[in-house]
């Protein structure tokens, strides 16, 4: 065995603060208070459903997760955040209909205590928002101090030791890395500059480092994967995640081309297009923002196929994404993927996949799974990106020499072989050898 890190113990209520606060974010709320109430059961949530082998298959230890490690309870949880509209939790629930009145009418009056904060709004970054809830500030430094004075208040108002921050606002126009990018010295000059390569994203990611605030970001944006953040998370000890949460098509495309690539089948063609009619489908209406989530998308088959090593497989494979807003969808997004595979003797075959899914109720335990994991990677001294959170993300932050995996296999061994080290279990290789010699 190895040797155990030293965890904290998760003391007293743990504040979960959220950059917006609309379709994902309020299913995550009502979700946890219906769970409370014994009205619902935590589906989809690894840390609350989720079991873990120890040892050897014939020593029969596998413990729930969260039995295994010392995670905040849904008890423990206060939630806030920021949004660009003033509605408070169940107004948000309301117009985003993603829950059944019955639901939402059995939680009415704990969404009705949580209020936003006014958002850090820049019109060009989510051009299609008409915001009417946001903050007044002179500069983007004064921005992040006004960010860090709402996370002081909160855990004041709510008598918090600790909070973690997960992004779930709408997805930013795309951007690319530049100068202010690099370096903290850079990027706190760009904020005294209110430099438009600092992005709203990037200010909350700041001000939550800052607050020694673990940070996992669940949207395509440019945000805390940038040189000046991850490293000043690494140098604060504070752990950062992300980027977009891994909810449907994509998360499809992670379970389908594994298979495909583990019995050496060729690709020709992948074609995938969505229609969603909620508000990220309205933000995805705009081309730049667009671009953001396309690029989140379609990164994921090249790591997975590797054609730079199976050139006559994966080496020339047409591989398009189409995402569309339709209105009349709302949170229940439709995905269509067509997928030209190739066998012996170079065959053709076709996959089809009709996957009609519900976005926020497959973002909401990822939520929650992401608040209670980053939360513990923090009282175990686990400093700067997570990569062992990779499981939940389209495209997962990485060291760079290093390569993301996207294999959601793969990803979970990793994920569940650190929670094995920190608490000094053997690490699960499945080879197997040694029941047999």
């Amino acid at each position: 065995m190895s040797e155990a890190r030293e965890i904290q113990a998760p003391r007293g209520r743990l504040g979960v603060l959220m950059p917006g606060m609309g379709a994902v974010a309020t299913t995550f709320i009502a979700g946890v208070e219906l769970i409370k109430k014994g009205l619902a059961e935590p589906i989809g949530s690894l840390t609350q459903l989720g079991t873990i082998r120890l040892g050897k298959r014939t020593e029969d230890r596998v413990p729930k997760i969260k039995d295994f490690v010392p995670l905040g309870t849904l008890e423990d949880l206060v939630f806030g955040g920021w949004d660009a509209f003033p509605d408070d939790a169940y107004e948000a629930a309301t117009v985003a209909g993603v829950l059944e009145k019955e639901h939402l009418g059995a939680v009415r009056d704990d969404l009705k205590t949580i209020e936003p904060f006014p958002a850090v709004f820049d019109p060009r970054y989510v051009a299609k928002l008409e915001a009417t809830h946001v903050k007044d500030f002179s500069s983007l430094r004064e921005a992040a101090e006004l960010v860090r004075e709402d996370i002081r208040s909160f855990k004041v108002r709510h008598g918090l030791d600790r909070a973690v921050m997960v992004s779930c606002a709408s997805t930013e126009s795309y951007l690319q890395p530049q100068e202010a990018h690099f370096s903290i010295e850079k990027f706190e000059e760009a904020l005294d500059a209110s430099d438009a390569a600092i992005s709203p994203a990037m200010v909350y990611a700041y001000a939550a480092i800052m607050e020694d605030v673990p940070y996992a970001n669940g949207a395509p944006s440019l945000a805390v994967d940038i040189p000046a953040l991850t490293r000043l998370a690494d140098e604060r000890g504070v752990p950062v995640a992300g980027k977009d949460f891994k909810t449907g098509q994509t998360w499809m495309k992670t379970i389908v081309a594994p298979g495909l690539k583990a019995r050496m089948l060729g690709l020709k063609g992948w074609y995938s297009t969505n229609i969603l009619g909620n508000r990220d489908g309205e933000v995805l209406d705009d081309p730049e923002s667009l671009k953001s989530k396309e690029l989140s998308k379609l990164s994921v088959l090249d790591y997975i196929l590797q054609p730079e090593l199976y050139p006559e497989l994966y080496g020339e494979v047409s591989h398009l994404v189409k995402i569309n807003y339709y209105p009349p969808r709302g949170d229940a997004k439709e995905g269509w993927d067509n997928i030209d595979i190739f066998g012996w003797l170079g065959y053709p075959m076709q996959v089809k996949i009709n996957f009609l899914a519900r976005d926020s109720i497959l973002a909401a335990p990822i939520v929650l799974d992401l608040a209670l994991f980053i939360d513990l990677a923090h009282r175990a001294s686990m400093s700067g990106i997570q990569e062992w959170l990779s499981f939940y993300f389209k495209s997962p932050m990485v060291l760079p020499e290093l390569y993301p995996e996207h294999d959601l296999f793969i990803q979970l061994m990793k994920l569940k072989n650190t929670l094995r080290a920190i608490k000094g279990e053997d690490l699960i290789t499945h080879l197997g050898l040694d029941y047999y010699e």
